[in-house]
């Protein structure tokens, strides 16, 4: 399988290309629109094909490029239930998504927002055997957790998302988030548990509690990222009247 990790320094966003070897199909996690030359230019450089982009969650701090890769590629978009109604396919618990030898299997992991999937490499043969690494998005951080204060964040399902769900997978199991602002690229499960601050030792009140009392700033780019990403990256049209 052929992997890269890609950043957007605006963002602090990380973006991931996985491509099959040997049929050069390929998938995008986590697209920024201001970086969608950059990624085309190296699935063309690779020679591969772009069938699927997928995202993790709204994103509220950043534009997803998955439309204007859509019509560059002519890739399918891919959303966690509920997303935005403009993707082309929404999967939820237990949907695999194939392309080539490569396959993914959904997690839900809601609690950051509601619609927060999480996608675990499984071998292709057998969807219930988990592969060596999982893709977050901004459920599970590297030592924290996304916030839960807007889009129908809840703590306590974010919570259970990490411990049930996420904790649940092997120790070994490479961890790779949507953000990280300390320069740090990748995790594993089993250092999470013992090490993240956020949840490592904490109660489900207790974790609860911790995230209520963060009163973080509004991301700078909310008001235009939100509604443009449920657009799938196209700035919604303006209401008439």
């Amino acid at each position: 399988m052929l992997f890269r990790q890609l950043f957007d320094h605006e963002s602090s966003t990380y973006t991931y290309l996985l491509a099959d070897d040997e049929t050069r199909e390929a998938a995008l996690i986590d697209p920024v629109l201001e970086q969608a030359d950059r990624d085309l230019e190296l699935v063309r450089q690779l020679d591969l094909e772009l069938v699927h982009v997928l995202e993790t969650h709204v994103h509220a701090d950043h534009v997803t490029a998955a439309a204007r890769l859509r019509e560059k590629t002519g890739a399918h978009t891919v959303t966690g239930r509920p997303g935005p109604e403009c993707a082309d396919v929404h999967v939820g618990e237990g949907d695999v998504v194939r392309f080539g030898r490569v396959a993914l299997r959904v997690l839900a992991t809601p609690g950051h927002t509601d619609d927060s999937v999480s996608y675990l490499l499984v071998d292709p043969d057998r969807a219930e055997r988990p592969g060596d690494r999982v893709f977050t998005g901004d459920a599970l951080l590297i030592r924290g957790a996304g916030r839960t204060d807007f889009q129908n964040g809840d703590a306590a399902r974010l919570y259970d998302s990490i411990t049930r769900a996420l904790f649940a997978l092997p120790d070994a199991t490479l961890v790779y988030p949507a953000h990280d602002y300390r320069g740090l690229t990748v995790t594993t499960i089993g250092e999470e548990k013992r090490w993240n601050a956020r949840v490592a030792g904490r109660s489900r009140e207790e974790f609860v509690s911790a995230m209520s009392a963060l009163h973080l700033p509004e991301p700078k780019r909310m008001r235009d990222a939100v509604p443009a990403n449920r657009a799938c990256g196209r700035a919604p049209a303006p209401v008439q009247g």
